[in-house]
């Protein structure tokens, strides 16, 4: 039986425990005994890390390549009990479903492979644009995606764009320019990236994809042309690492949201 937990900090909770004590309507003992909740917790199999919202963008991700879904569907319902938002991913239906009996509103999303429980009803900004070569890199992009989505940015997606047919990827650029930042994904020989950083001057995260063919070697060649890209702009994560992708993607938009109106006011002020 699952005993009753408090609710660990993030960096919303803090600020406003800080802001209850300057204002007095928060006593000194009150936010002592709240600060001293654990930073994590033990349970046999795992230390769940509770505070790491509040050092880092979204709590503790799950990734559920290597687990059982009894120990992931136990893991995600501790961290519920704490946090207010939950991402597992490469998770299988038999995963979900292990978590669904523990989090009813948990959803799934079948071609991320990704688990998600979110209580928030914050509107999500727009910034965000999620672009693959193909269909089959469909899955690296989507989780690049949800991923982004889960962390507040609002997501376009742009797909099935290779090189091969360019004229379907300049059929989408007034989208691309609107971008606060862009994520492109490929296998093969990855040169979505490099055509995409030569048409924006925003940054453009690029996902090698394991897709391909013999001398692909696994994503290896889709990789090492990334990182040799000669457009400027153009940041390589590992591959298949859509996760990683989106995760930065948010960072970016949500940090150059908070630039904009400075820069504004900047501009109105007068010579």
């Amino acid at each position: 039986m699952r005993t009753e937990r408090r609710t660990a900090i993030d960096q919303q909770k803090l600020r406003g425990l800080l802001e209850g004590v300057a204002a007095g309507t928060t006593s000194i003992e009150a936010a002592v005994a709240e600060l001293r909740l654990l930073p994590y917790e033990d349970i046999g199999f795992a230390k769940i890390d509770h505070h790491r919202a509040l050092r880092d963008s979204l709590p503790e991700v799950v990734l559920g390549d290597g687990k059982t879904p009894e120990q992931v569907a136990e893991i995600v319902a501790r961290l519920a009990d704490r946090a207010d938002r939950v991402l597992v991913t490469r998770a299988d239906r038999a995963c979900f479903e292990a978590v669904q009996a523990a989090l009813p509103d948990a959803t799934y999303h079948e071609t991320a492979r990704a688990i998600t429980f979110d209580r928030r009803q914050e509107p999500r900004q727009p910034g965000v644009t999620v672009l693959c070569g193909g269909t089959a890199d469909l899955p690296v992009a989507e989780e690049a995606a949800v991923t982004a989505e889960l962390m507040g940015s609002a997501v376009e997606r742009v797909y099935d764009v290779g090189v091969a047919g360019i004229h379907r990827l300049l059929d989408h650029l007034p989208v691309l320019v609107e971008a606060r930042v862009l994520v492109a994904v490929a296998g093969m020989e990855g040169a979505l990236a490099s055509v995409v950083g030569g048409l924006v001057a925003v940054p453009v995260i690029a996902v090698p994809t394991s897709i391909g063919y013999g001398a692909n070697f696994g994503g290896l060649a889709a990789l090492l042309a990334m990182l040799n890209s000669c457009a400027a702009g153009v940041t390589v994560v590992n591959i298949d690492n859509g996760f990683g992708a989106g995760y930065t993607a948010a960072v970016i938009n949500r940090l150059a949201l908070r630039a904009e109106p400075q820069a504004e006011a900047m501009s109105e002020r007068p010579d």
